[in-house]
């Protein structure tokens, strides 16, 4: 049922840029979402054979996201490690508690406004429909979009016409059950691991002859997500949930993307939340925030760009930024 039950939010956090995402995005969590009373779970990596270097976040970035009510818990990668870093968000639900709601998203993302507050249906699994059709890619020799999807959904025995969109025509992308994997949700992560975990492996060690000329890297993760759903009993989200892909969260990715595309009121969060000294103090060492948000060149990159007619797609934003000279990761 549809309700406002507690749930609990959890993204991954590691040195390098997730470790600031992280704690500006708890940051906009506490100041924009009164009414979240969930845990907020940074997953976080442990050095092993698949990270040759230690992935654990800094102790003065960790100190803060503590100190913004968050909670840091370990997780050992035995699957992806560096090789497919996106493995993350698929071994890192092993730190969320068995049998209790959660949404996951992607570490740079923004919380806007009060997401606690929320009407989520956790028992139907759901993602973000904000993607483009990126896979599969066309190619000289490919079978096309049916043949490919529908190998998949028959490697793991699940239903594939009831996937399918039918306002959409065959062998047209959004035809077929397919998500950003930003955000995801459920009811219970543990369950949602082990389905993501097994699908993610088969498809990656044992894919079907209709993906042979398919790359998975690095859409493994994609690729897996509506298997996941599918079979966990859920599909695409309702308009109840529109705000998780606008008005409630905003899923930058990078810093010059965030500046040339996203709403006022996402610029107003972003520029709110990363003002205070004990925030600024450490983004500030992240050399894309430090640019973008504290040097204003964010705002040289958003004067470029008429927000209400943007190029349709993401390379050509992508391109024109690099040739201005204001890109940066």
């Amino acid at each position: 049922m549809t309700t406002r039950q507690p749930f609990n939010i959890m993204i991954v956090g590691q040195r390098g840029r997730l470790q600031y995402e992280a704690l500006l995005f708890v940051a906009s969590l506490r100041a924009r979402a009164p009414s979240f009373a969930g845990r907020v779970i940074v997953a976080e990596p442990q050095p092993g054979p698949l990270w040759p270097d230690d992935p654990r976040i800094e102790p003065d970035i960790a100190e803060a996201l503590i100190e913004l009510g968050a909670e840091i818990v370990p997780f050992h990668g035995n699957h992806f490690g560096a090789a497919y870093p996106y493995g993350n968000k698929i071994e890192g639900l092993a730190t969320l508690p068995p049998g209790e709601p959660f949404i996951f998203f992607d570490s740079d993302t923004l919380i806007l406004d009060d997401i606690g507050a929320m009407p989520i249906d956790f028992t139907r699994p759901t993602a973000s429909m904000r993607r483009e059709g990126t896979w599969p890619q066309e190619e000289l020799y490919w079978p096309g979009y049916t043949a490919i999807w529908k190998s998949l959904y028959d490697k793991f025995g699940l239903d594939f016409e009831s996937s399918l969109d039918t306002d959409h025509p065959d062998e047209y992308w959004q035809r077929y059950l397919y998500f950003n994997a930003g955000w995801f949700l459920g009811s219970d992560p543990q369950a949602f691991l082990a389905r993501f975990l097994d699908m993610s492996l088969a498809i990656r060690d044992d894919r079907p002859p209709e993906l042979v000329i398919q790359p998975l890297d690095p859409w493994l993760d994609q690729v897996a997500l509506p298997l996941v759903v599918h079979s966990l009993g859920g599909g695409r989200p309702g308009p109840e949930l529109d705000g998780l892909d606008g008005d409630i969260t905003c899923h930058w990715r990078l810093m010059p993307l965030m500046y040339a595309r996203e709403s006022d009121k996402a610029i107003a969060v972003l520029e709110e939340v990363s003002a205070p000294n004990r925030i600024k103090k450490h983004l500030k060492k992240h050399e894309a925030f430090k640019r973008m948000i504290y040097q204003s060149r964010g705002q040289k990159v958003r004067e470029m760009f008429d927000q209400d007619d943007l190029p349709r797609r993401e390379q050509q934003l992508r391109n024109r930024i690099k040739s201005a000279g204001f890109w940066i990761r």
